[in-house]
């Protein structure tokens, strides 16, 4: 399996289509899990966990931006403020092949908070216009940024337009937005993204106010006819939980959304060509649980499904687990059942 990095010049094409995409959600969207993800849809923009400038500079920055050529279109989320910084990781997110960079401008977790980074920059448009264009001078890649429809204390519909039209003087053309607003003190982050209550019509709003600009609409998205429902008012949807949780969702996406058969008729056909990255992994020294708990949802809803995710969660955490746990599981569930 060819893995990019600076040295190898693999290139990730041209820019990449938003009309679906599966969004960053920390410790799920590993490049395994990706894998997984690209096996079911050839079209769909995948993106990284949050990554931080500050690992990226001062950290390991390969362990941060390694990840297979196979995954491509793939977009690197960034979280941090300082304009010097967010150029450094743009720069470095072409170099290492990525096909878009984004700002993380949506994540209420006490860590964000404490760094003065994520959602807490919606109370401060100007900081990130700054960081954007910073970016965007910075690499040649798309810069876009993710962010919810407000935070707690700067609420209403002329604080959302207000950052939309600072950030995108910087010439940023594409919001992806999570038609929450975030509660900074007294919401956990799973609890911000349940309890404050989906306002799908602001960001239909922002559409209609802003034609000129790429909208997306993410939060509480779980069917693909909601996905087409949504299409008629914005210009593509990102599905976050239930695109882990239920990944077969993906296999929908490409003919529903982009008129092509998919790359796999069934589930066991999408783990059979997920085998080889497996073994290349393990003989890597990969332990088979770092990657086989992105696969648990894959039988959902299946005759054998529940049989599926048991004998993985019992067997895949031993030592030294290997292949034949995702075969034996694999065994558990008829493919006559598995054929929709």
């Amino acid at each position: 399996m060819v893995e990019s990095s600076v040295t190898d010049g693999i290139s990730s094409g041209p820019q990449p289509s938003r009309r679906f995409s599966v969004a960053p959600m920390m410790d799920w969207t590993t490049r395994h899990y990706r894998y997984m993800a690209r096996c079911l849809s050839r079209h769909s923009l995948l993106y990284t966990e949050m990554v931080t400038t500050g690992a990226l500079i001062h950290g390991e920055t390969e362990r941060f931006l390694r990840h297979n050529a196979f995954e491509y279109p793939l977009a690197l989320q960034l979280g941090g403020s300082d304009p010097g910084e967010l150029a450094h990781c743009a720069a470095l997110a072409e170099k290492y092949g990525y096909s878009e960079v984004n700002l993380n401008v949506g994540c209420p977790s006490d860590r964000v908070q404490n760094n003065r980074i994520g959602a807490c920059l919606m109370d401060d448009p100007e900081a990130v216009a700054k960081g954007v264009a910073a970016m965007r001078e910075a690499t040649s890649l798309p810069v876009t940024v993710k962010h919810r429809i407000g935070i707690n204390g700067r609420e209403s519909f002329d604080d959302l337009t207000h950052f939309v039209e600072t950030v995108a003087a910087t010439g940023c053309s594409t919001f992806i937005v999570h038609a929450r607003i975030a509660i900074l003190e007294g919401l956990s982050p799973k609890e911000n993204r349940e309890i404050p209550p989906l306002k799908y019509d602001w960001v239909y709003q922002l559409k209609q106010r802003y034609p000129e600009l790429e909208i997306i609409i993410n939060g509480g998205i779980r069917t693909m006819d909601e996905c087409l429902n949504h299409l008629t008012r914005v210009d593509g949807i990102m599905v976050g939980r239930e695109a882990y949780q239920n990944p077969w969702l993906l296999a929908q996406v490409d003919p529903v959304l982009f008129g092509e058969a998919p790359p796999v008729e069934t589930r066991h056909q999408a783990l059979r060509k997920m085998l080889p990255f497996i073994r290349d992994e393990l003989a890597q020294g990969v332990y088979l649980n770092h990657m086989s708990r992105h696969i648990l949802g894959l039988f959902h809803g299946i005759p054998g499904g529940r049989r599926f995710r048991r004998h993985i969660s019992e067997n895949a955490f031993r030592p030294g687990a290997g292949i034949e746990v995702i075969e034996d599981a694999m065994a558990l569930v008829s493919e006559q059942s598995d054929i929709t």
